[in-house]
């Protein structure tokens, strides 16, 4: 091997190298500017924030509900034909059962197809033991957060 074609290989490795660690700085920063967003908002700032989200993210008809006697529901949207009833929770703890009944009453109410809770957390065991025998949709953090990269 010649040592033109080492110094372009060498070369070539460090560019690579130097991508990488760009992307990870990148995508650092990303979850970090997610993370203050997420967890700085009101309850009403949040239900606002995620109905922007689910517009950009190719839901339609999106409409916040009035603040109270929503019937748990704080946001009605419309995707591919399919209608959601969604209860949003702003929280700094992992999100429980209660939040998951007020969706599967308010997904009723409002006659609505699929109910679902977007949080800014996680769900307790209960929780996810309750959505998967009432049929609720349960979008955490995670996904919340892949909506955002989407944008």
């Amino acid at each position: 091997m010649s040592n033109n074609a080492i110094l372009i290989t060498i070369i070539t490795g460090i560019c690579i190298i130097a991508f990488l660690v760009a992307m990870i700085v990148i995508v650092s920063r990303r979850k970090k500017r997610a993370q203050s967003i997420l967890d700085e908002m009101e309850g009403h700032e949040f239900e606002y924030f995620c109905a922007e989200l689910l517009q950009e993210n190719g839901f339609y008809e999106v409409e916040v509900t009035r603040a109270s006697g929503d019937y748990g529901i704080d946001i009605l949207a419309e995707k591919d034909g399919v209608t959601y009833a969604i209860q949003c929770k702003c929280y700094s703890a992992p999100v429980g059962v209660k939040a998951i009944q007020e969706a599967y009453a308010g997904r009723d109410y409002y006659d609505r197809m699929v109910g679902a809770v977007l949080t800014n957390q996680y769900f307790t065991n209960p929780a996810v033991e309750a959505a998967r025998k009432l049929k609720i949709l349960l979008w955490d953090r995670e996904y919340l957060e892949s909506m955002m990269e989407e944008e």
